[in-house]
């Protein structure tokens, strides 16, 4: 805010990025989880590799959040107009984050921004084969066009090996960014490709999301009584991959919680009573429903299988 003459204060002008570009709120939001001093040791690596970019750039750990907003952070850094010349450069102090290549970024309406977005479904390979006639052309409008598959462990089989054909030829002035939980959800030929920053790892003792809490209570209460779960996953049709991922991270977190000795919900308690050995084979379960979604099975018959199977478990079958 501004001071008048006779003392009240008058809204600060709006920059010029800021009176062209629609939904500057959601642009720096987009930024937000980027910016937290838990990542600044991610955020000096991806200053240093501005200079000489990597072809693939893979994001792993931390939140979902996390991870997309670092990715789009990274192309704001790629793409960051000096604020004198207005042209771009990689700088040394991280992009500026309210020229209008940064806002344009942060609100996916940058040209040479293209989004793929795993958070919610697969990532399809028409997605993926769309992106042949683009690389052959030079950015528009930044230095660099960046390609982010966000949660790219979404990626079909066929949509995968696409991309690993894509990445075979070199693409000019494109940079690809993967986020993913872990690069091992993802096909070892591309992590093989592209250079690995790794956030700093979720604490897994936190609540989880209001979202998540009916989930790890009705797992609990079928894995315990066997009664209660397909109630709740008929009412869900419409269940996507993306959903049941986060749904499989909850029974991971809840064993979790179990083998520290947080004390944690209901599927933790149920995971107490059991011996070691059922502990190890509950581990499995998440660890084969996570790959059967990554191989595209729908996504209910997954979690509804799971969900049988850690109640034979925990009845000692």
């Amino acid at each position: 805010m501004a001071a008048a003459k006779d003392g009240r204060k008058t809204p600060a002008r709006k920059t010029a990025a800021e009176e062209q570009l629609p939904g500057i709120n959601d642009a720096r939001a987009a930024f937000a989880p980027a910016l937290s001093p838990a990542l600044e040791r991610p955020r000096a690596m991806l200053r240093a590799l501005s200079f000489r970019p990597p072809q693939l750039l893979h994001l792993e750990g931390g939140e979902t959040a996390d991870r997309v907003a670092l990715a789009l952070w990274w192309a704001a850094q790629l793409n960051c107009e000096d604020p004198e010349g207005m042209e771009p450069k990689a700088s040394a102090r991280g992009p500026c984050l309210s020229c209008p290549s940064c806002l344009r970024i942060g609100a996916n309406m940058h040209p040479d921004l293209i989004f793929l977005d795993g958070r919610e479904g697969s990532i399809k390979i028409d997605d993926v084969r769309g992106l042949r006639p683009v690389l052959g052309e030079k950015p528009h409008f930044g230095r660099w066009r960046v390609i982010i598959a966000a949660e790219a462990q979404s990626l079909g089989i066929e949509a995968a090996n696409s991309l690993l054909k894509v990445l075979e030829d070199p693409c000019p002035d494109t940079c690809f960014v993967f986020t993913a939980p872990q690069r091992e959800r993802l096909l070892p030929t591309l992590v093989s490709r592209g250079w690995v920053v790794t956030l700093p790892w979720p604490e897994t003792g936190r609540p989880l999301s209001d979202d998540m809490r009916p989930w790890e209570q009705a797992l609990g209460r079928f894995a315990a009584e066997g009664r209660g779960w397909f109630d709740l996953t008929t009412a869900r049709s419409a269940m996507d991959a993306g959903k049941a991922q986060q749904i499989v991270l909850v029974g991971q977190k809840a064993l979790a919680d179990c083998l520290a000795g947080r004390e944690g919900g209901m599927l933790a308690a149920v995971f107490r009573r059991m011996p070691p050995r059922a502990r190890m084979l509950a581990d499995e379960i998440f660890v084969e429903s996570q790959d059967a979604l990554q191989a595209q099975v729908n996504p209910l018959l997954v979690l509804d299988t799971m969900a049988a199977r850690l109640h034979v478990l925990a009845r000692g079958r």
